[in-house]
């Protein structure tokens, strides 16, 4: 499944609402360590299956990031049943990513 992009107009629905966990990488165009951190994001949503993956960009979703208290990025987030599982800051292995989704 492709990256969903996460907006306050669908957050509800497609993270606290969800059956799934979800992955949320917080973002921003402008940032180096964001873009290294991408294509393996987008593998992640391609080849994990039982997971969403969302992507939202901090600059056009303020009130999100300020919601989650995102002071770095990319900070990645694991939600499961509404609830934060598992948090990190900056880049890291694919294999560090995916023992977040077991947390």
């Amino acid at each position: 499944m492709a990256t969903l992009k996460i907006t306050k107009n669908n957050f509800n629905e497609e993270v606290l609402n969800s059956k799934e966990p979800i992955l949320l990488d917080f973002w921003a165009s402008w940032c180096g360590p964001c873009r290294m951190v991408a294509p393996t994001i987008d593998e992640i949503a391609e080849e994990v299956t039982g997971v969403k993956v969302g992507k939202i960009n901090v600059d056009e979703e303020a009130e999100l990031a300020e919601q989650f208290r995102i002071m770095t990025i990319p900070t990645l987030m694991v939600i499961k049943n509404g609830k934060v599982s598992a948090q990190s800051v900056g880049v890291k292995p694919k294999k560090e990513i995916l023992s977040m989704l077991e947390a």
